[in-house]
């Protein structure tokens, strides 16, 4: 049989780029079909972090202990030991050799991007400097170096298949062959069904929720695949972000000097800890939400966490809680205004005495310099003394990725729901449900998920010639 090309890849995302560019290196003639107008997807659109373990910039920043052992354990740990092992092995032990990959592709990551994106203490979050749209142009400026053939405006919604092996795409009503398909059409979190279907979590935030994804992650891959009979993992999983609810803008970091509690009124979480798994603690809570609690003198002089003031300098996030906006918030009865504790807790459905009496622990904290409760860096809290206070709900609403998606092996190929491979068809990146488990790592795990397994679909897709 004559093949229009050796790979087809759906989806020109991270994922999508670095398979089209990891089959072209290895001499495969490869098309790449993207739904959208532009290359990038989600990771054009994200803040640019990739997280990795053994780099040249960990060793010129000082840290030269690192491996992804190290990486494994940590990620393993977190999550329970309910992710696929083989595929977060991988992951770990390509992530550096991807990330130089990207910086000989010309992407820029600069020591002071570096930083411990998680929850443990070694920094693995490697920032690029233009963002998330500088990873993107290394790898399209690869990908057009490599003669790749890019269609935009092109969404595929079936694949192409003889006697159950998949050679290709139907696009348009014309059918297009290959000896291998990669599916990389990102996440699900546009599709309210999909949502509902595999991640109800999610869905269950109705007008709450929103997701941040590219407006063409609608599952595409997700149906494609089950249609030529492919299993689907990672039932319920994502990443979650905090919000307030004022306005569908990102702004996914509390600022540290909120308190927040619960139902009960009792404080139950050190405010500043990393986004990858406040959204998991406050969903625990009663009622799955929270209260943030805070007086007028934070609300007029409350400020952005030093640490990620260049994300607002930058625009990517925008600064929800200043004065101005919690006033309009105020006014759209999203924020409650009481002139003492105890008329504000009654209001938000908490414990009056309760609240109360964790406030004041609180402010014996900010006194003190000491968190004794929850080790926040008292230099961040400010003291809820000055009338009115204020509390409003905090939900795990923002949708920033979904986890739920086709199971692949180590070897990227796509598994049916008795674990034999489909055959012809490969998958990456945010369309895969293997790789990413129950708790998000830290900043960079998409990313470093896309490329890594972007490549090794395209490798193992082009040995198929």
């Amino acid at each position: 049989m004559d093949y229009d090309y050796d790979v087809i890849v759906v989806g020109g995302g991270g994922a999508g780029l670095s398979a089209a560019c990891a089959a072209a290196e290895k001499g495969a003639k490869v098309a790449l079909l993207e739904a959208g107008s532009s290359l990038g997807g989600s990771t054009a659109l994200s803040g640019g972090v990739f997280y990795a373990a053994g780099t040249s910039l960990q060793r010129a920043a000082g840290v030269e202990d690192d491996s992804s052992e190290k990486m494994y354990e940590y990620y393993m740990t977190l999550n329970q030991f309910r992710v696929n092992p083989q595929n977060v092995s991988k992951l770990c032990r390509m992530s550096a050799d991807a990330f130089e990959w990207l910086v000989g592709l010309g992407v820029e990551f600069k020591s002071e991007g570096l930083y411990a994106s998680g929850v443990e203490s070694i920094p693995r979050g490697h920032g690029a400097a233009l963002g998330g749209a500088g990873i993107v142009n290394g790898l399209e400026v690869e990908a057009q170096r490599l003669g790749i053939d890019i269609a935009l405006g092109s969404r595929v919604k079936a694949l192409h298949t003889v006697n159950g092996v998949v050679c290709g795409v139907n696009l348009g009503g014309d059918t297009i062959t290959a000896r291998a398909v990669i599916l990389a059409t990102g996440g699900f979190g546009q599709n309210r069904y999909l949502l509902n279907k595999y991640y109800p979590e999610a869905a269950s935030q109705k007008d709450w929720a929103w997701c941040i994804s590219a407006e063409t992650c609608v599952g595409d891959g997700l149906i494609m695949g089950t249609d030529v009979g492919a299993d689907i993992d990672g039932f319920n999983r994502g990443l979650l972000l905090p919000t307030p609810g004022f306005s569908r803008s990102l702004d996914v970091m509390l600022p540290s000097w909120l308190m927040l509690v619960n139902r009960s009124g009792r404080r139950f979480v050190n405010e500043s800890i990393e986004y990858a798994v406040m959204s998991g603690v406050i969903s625990s809570e009663l009622g799955g939400s929270a209260f943030a609690i805070f007086d007028e003198n934070s609300k007029k002089h409350g400020k952005p966490d030093p640490q990620f003031l260049h994300y607002y300098e930058s625009g990517l996030f925008t600064y929800t809680w200043s004065n101005d906006r919690i006033e309009e918030q105020v006014a759209a009865g999203k924020v409650l205004q009481c002139d003492t504790l105890a008329e504000l807790a009654t209001r938000a459905g908490i414990l009056p005495e309760a609240l109360e009496n964790n406030v004041n622990k609180y402010n014996e904290s900010v006194g003190s310099g000491c968190d004794v409760s929850f080790g926040k860096d008292a230099a961040l809290m400010r003291k809820i003394l000055e009338p009115p206070f204020y509390a409003c709900e905090i939900r795990p609403a923002i949708i920033c990725l979904t986890s739920a998606g086709l199971r692949i092996n180590d070897r990227a190929q796509v598994l049916d729901e008795c674990g034999n491979e489909v055959p012809g068809l490969y998958a990456a990146g945010e369309t895969t449900g293997s790789v990413l488990g129950e708790r998000y790592i830290g900043g960079g795990n998409s990313i470093a998920n896309a490329v890594v397994f972007g490549r090794v679909a395209g490798w193992e897709a082009s040995s198929l010639r």
